[in-house]
């Protein structure tokens, strides 16, 4: 008897699937594989496999890898290109409300 399987749809940042899927590649896994992995530990876990928390401090450029710098360059560099970031005082004034 043939398992019956259902389509999972699913919108992101064109650089995260890349980034994603370049992983998942060397690791010889099929994103479809990857997915289902991950819905069967939401299942076991009975909630997200890992911990949804924020940390409290970003890290110094001396905790970075070259990768990890690199990475985080990057993306502000992409930010930057689409406009994609906040105005200083608004930041600085939501810094100082905490």
């Amino acid at each position: 008897m043939a398992v019956k399987t259902a389509n999972v749809n699913s919108r992101m940042s064109i650089d995260i699937k890349e980034q994603a899927e370049a992983i998942l590649n060397r690791l010889g896994i099929p994103r479809s594989v990857a997915i289902d992995i991950y819905y069967r530990q939401i299942i076991a876990h009975n909630g997200i496999p890992f911990s949804l928390t924020l940390p409290s401090t970003v890290p110094a450029r001396d905790e970075m890898t070259k990768e990890q710098f690199d990475r985080m360059m990057e993306t502000g560099l992409k930010q930057a290109k689409e406009d994609d970031s906040f105005d200083v005082d608004e930041v600085f004034s939501e810094l100082e409300r905490r």
